[in-house]
């Protein structure tokens, strides 16, 4: 499968303005490659499109805009699209009483041995073990999470296909034994994994065709208000302080003020022309070590109603 590239994100602002549908679109599509093997664990199947939102997710909330900090981010979760004739996961070990999660992970270790999709029935079943992360993996103790990849050869995506060859995610550890068929709906979605035929999730909205710019509507010394190119609504104004060094933790008193009196006087007017508005603050936090300068900003805008 394909890894994944600059060109297949968007920009915050982009991202923003439909991150809503994307994320239910998401959701409905992960529960179809979800699956429990027993009460304790379940594996999410992870392909370009649920990476692609988890990139998408982590640019919006770390406020990532440099091309070196993003590829980063594609170096890092590319690691988890699947390869060819590959299937990739995420395992999750669930254990709800916070007491009994380390004596719990610590019956499961040398569970990296014992995972498998099984194919067939009887003498004629084959089967397929999990490849676990090895740098995930220590001698003594297991992580609630782990990533996890099934390599497959043609004849067993060819068994896979047959829909009268039994399909299993097995466990056979020693503590914790268990077996579960795998769905029709997620055996599709495997397929179209492995075939590299699943479709794209969901279609960002091109650019602009001529990008104009921002409409400044107020600028001083220290603050600024303008609407965004790509705007989150019909209408979005964002009041922003002019120093991006200045952060929510340093911001001069008189500076705060001049900029809530801004924002208030917009989303007044918003209300006004469309019975509703809405805020949402940009905070970066200035201790951490990586940080980049970003403009201290509020977004004012029409939610979806």
């Amino acid at each position: 499968m394909k890894t994944l590239e600059a060109s297949d994100l968007v920009d915050i602002e982009r991202y923003e303005a439909c991150r809503e549908d994307f994320r239910q679109r998401l959701i409905a599509y992960k529960r179809d490659r979800r699956i429990a093997i027993g009460e304790r664990v379940t594996l999410v199947f992870e392909n370009r499109e649920t990476i692609r939102f988890q990139i998408q997710e982590m640019i919006r909330i770390e406020r990532i805009r440099s091309a070196e900090a993003i590829q980063q981010e594609l170096d890092v979760y590319n690691e988890l699209v699947p390869g060819p004739h590959q299937l990739s996961a995420t395992l999750f070990v669930e254990i709800t009483d916070l007491e009994e999660i380390r004596p719990e992970l610590d019956r499961l270790i040398g569970i990296d041995e014992h995972v498998s999709i099984q194919l067939g029935a009887g003498d004629n079943r084959q089967r397929i073990p999990a490849q676990f992360d090895a740098k995930q993996m220590e001698a003594d103790r297991i992580s609630a999470v782990q990533y996890v990849r099934f390599g497959f050869a043609r004849a067993q995506i060819e068994a896979l296909a047959d829909r009268n060859v039994p399909a299993h995610l097995c466990i056979d550890h020693p503590n914790y034994a268990r077996e579960v068929e795998i769905p029709e709906i997620l055996r599709e979605n495997l397929l179209l994994d492995l075939r590299e035929e699943a479709p794209a999730l969901f279609a960002f909205p091109a650019a602009p065709a001529t990008d104009t710019g921002p409409e400044m509507l107020v600028e001083t010394r220290a603050l600024r208000a303008f609407r965004p190119t790509v705007r989150r609504s019909i209408d979005h104004v964002i009041v922003e302080v002019v120093d991006p060094r200045v952060t929510l933790f340093n911001v001069e008193e008189g500076v705060l003020v001049e900029a809530l009196d801004l924002v208030r006087r917009f989303a007044a007017l918003q209300s006004e022309a469309h019975g509703v508005s809405r805020i949402e603050a940009d905070v970066v936090n200035p201790k951490a070590a990586d940080a980049e300068p970003y403009p201290l900003r509020w977004h004012i805008f029409v939610p979806r109603v």
